[in-house]
């Protein structure tokens, strides 16, 4: 039986191996027989981690999952829309490490869309991520950077649809959208939506 540190050291491997190959090949590319090309192992050795691709994905998905809820965030100068500006930077494709982010969950799409268990997964997520975006824009309202009457559940989720959008034109082509513009749709945006 290896040593716990061994067994750990190998998962953070393993781990890794999975990460490069969703960046590289996406999730139509994520084989048994590609994370261990990657790694210099054999697939038998895999098989220890995952016995099908099925739990392959389900453990790519969960390691997509624990990268963004760790990645470093924007810290935001002030409450409100000032908030919001910085919590919806970080979701688009502004750097290498953010596309590659992208790329991923883009790619997971797909296959999200064909699995019920991975659609409602998929759902949570994006409730879970409204739900993140909500208070920025209750304080916006509160603050009277938006209209009395503004709905904060519409707005949640057209600023959610405008910055996924972006992110999907930036990624398909990062030529015409690149760091400066995105960050520039996304203020005019912002200032059009906002009564400041």
């Amino acid at each position: 039986m290896p040593a716990r540190g061994d067994h750990d050291a190998r998962r953070r491997d393993v781990s890794e191996a999975v990460w490069r190959v969703l960046a590289e090949r996406g999730f139509a590319g994520l084989t048994l027989r590609a994370v261990a090309s990657e790694m210099g192992a054999s697939t038998g050795l895999l098989t220890h981690y995952f016995p099908n691709k099925d739990a392959l994905v389900t453990y790519a998905l969960d390691l997509a999952d624990q990268r963004t809820l760790d990645r470093e965030r924007r810290t935001a100068p002030a409450p409100g829309m000032a908030a919001l500006r910085a919590a919806l930077l970080d979701v688009l494709p502004l750097d290498a490490e953010s596309a590659a982010m992208n790329r991923i969950w883009v790619g997971s799409w797909n296959r999200s869309l064909s699995d019920a268990a991975l659609g409602a997964r998929e759902a949570r997520r994006y409730e879970a991520w409204r739900e993140r975006l909500r208070p920025h824009l209750a304080d916006a309202r509160d603050r009277g950077e938006l209209p009395p009457s503004t709905d904060v559940d519409d707005a949640v989720a057209t600023v959610a649809s405008f910055t996924h959008g972006l992110v999907v034109q930036a990624l398909f082509d990062p030529a015409h959208f690149p760091p400066e513009r995105q960050a520039a749709l996304l203020d005019g945006f912002l200032r059009s939506y906002s009564t400041t």
